[in-house]
């Protein structure tokens, strides 16, 4: 049975890390201070440290947190055996789940923190390639039990679905007032339908 105490040491963390991830998205990890995080979290300064350690080890759980956010939010894979029909609805989910991801403030984090996981060395960058695994492998088990083009291989079109998502969202970042990242990712959406569609027929 949980105790008071440590509900409210799980209370504290997430307030930590709900912060942590807000301002690592909007000012950098290099940037971000404990004294930000604290201000930002209502939570003193001096517990961030007792709870994570450092602020390498408060970046490490900002990214775990979002990878299990991701994986909770990725529609559920295709069984074996089930009807093209039902594979197509499902692969409509699994688009319009893609088009949720994107869109969510967990994404900014991935683009602000693109370079810090690039470094020699980088504590994120192991994170940054399972990221990256998990959701390409989601999209290209959904594929393989589509109709493709011939010479498009699912593993080929999952890499560009998720590349041209990021994509799209960094340039949204980047120039949001010539970029409407719900069009362009339902263009991408018509896009990888038609070929599908095609293909089918």
């Amino acid at each position: 049975m949980t105790t008071r105490r440590e509900q409210t040491s799980h209370e504290s963390s997430e307030l930590i890390l709900r912060a942590a991830a807000e301002l690592f998205a909007a000012k950098g990890y290099r940037q971000t201070t404990f004294a930000d995080v604290a201000e930002r979290s209502g939570i003193s300064r001096g517990s961030i440290p007792w709870h994570f350690g450092s602020k390498e080890g408060l970046l490490l759980a900002v990214l775990e947190r979002s990878v299990d956010q991701i994986r909770a939010g990725l529609a559920e894979e295709p069984a074996v055996g089930t009807e093209p029909a039902e594979v197509a609805a499902g692969f409509d989910r699994l688009m319009g789940g893609a088009d949720a991801l994107f869109a969510q403030p967990t994404t900014k984090l991935f683009v602000t923190l693109l370079v810090e996981a690039l470094e020699p060395g980088s504590p994120i960058h192991g994170r940054y390639v399972e990221i990256h695994n998990t959701l390409r492998d989601h999209c290209r088990r959904w594929l393989e039990r589509l109709p493709l083009p011939p010479g498009l291989s699912a593993e080929t079109l999952a890499v560009t679905i998720i590349g041209a998502g990021i994509g799209i969202h960094q340039q949204w970042l980047l120039a949001p007032e010539r970029v409407d990242p719900e069009q362009a990712l339902a263009a991408l959406r018509r896009l990888v339908a038609g070929a599908v569609r095609s293909a089918g027929e």
